[in-house]
């Protein structure tokens, strides 16, 4: 009986080592997942500032583009206003100011190849200009 008692006491204190051994593992497995998640997350994280930071500059540079886009056609529009004036056009009834002609420039006229001294005139626009407004 004494026997059978003691291989009891053996077997039980193997079984509980065993145990201990697998809650081990699995504690230290549970650790290795956080901390690999830990790492997950930071990465994103970090993936997520920097598309934000992108995502503002690339939207600041939209806004200057715009504002330039702007000032522009502004631009293009006084000049062609300009030289329909200097064509000596004047506004049709669709409310263009001469247009329709301006493949065929007079000879005395803006447009004319011999009168390039408007072209050396530069039209430039720049983001310190734009939101003085």
């Amino acid at each position: 009986m004494e026997e059978r008692k003691r291989k009891r006491m053996v077997s039980n204190r193997e079984s509980a080592r065993r145990s201990r051994m697998r809650k081990r593992k699995q504690l230290d497995d549970l650790t290795a997942t956080v901390t690999r998640l830990q790492k997950q997350n930071h990465d994103i994280v970090t993936t997520i500032n920097f598309a934000a930071q992108h995502l503002l500059n690339v939207e600041a540079e939209n806004s200057v583009l715009r504002a330039q886009l702007g000032e522009l056609s502004h631009r293009l529009e006084s000049l062609n206003e300009i030289v329909g004036f200097l064509n000596g056009d004047c506004d049709d009834h669709n409310g263009n100011a001469g247009l329709d002609d301006f493949n065929e420039p007079a000879v005395d006229s803006f447009l004319n190849p011999l009168n390039l001294a408007y072209l050396n005139q530069p039209i430039m626009a720049s983001a310190d200009n734009l939101f003085r407004f």
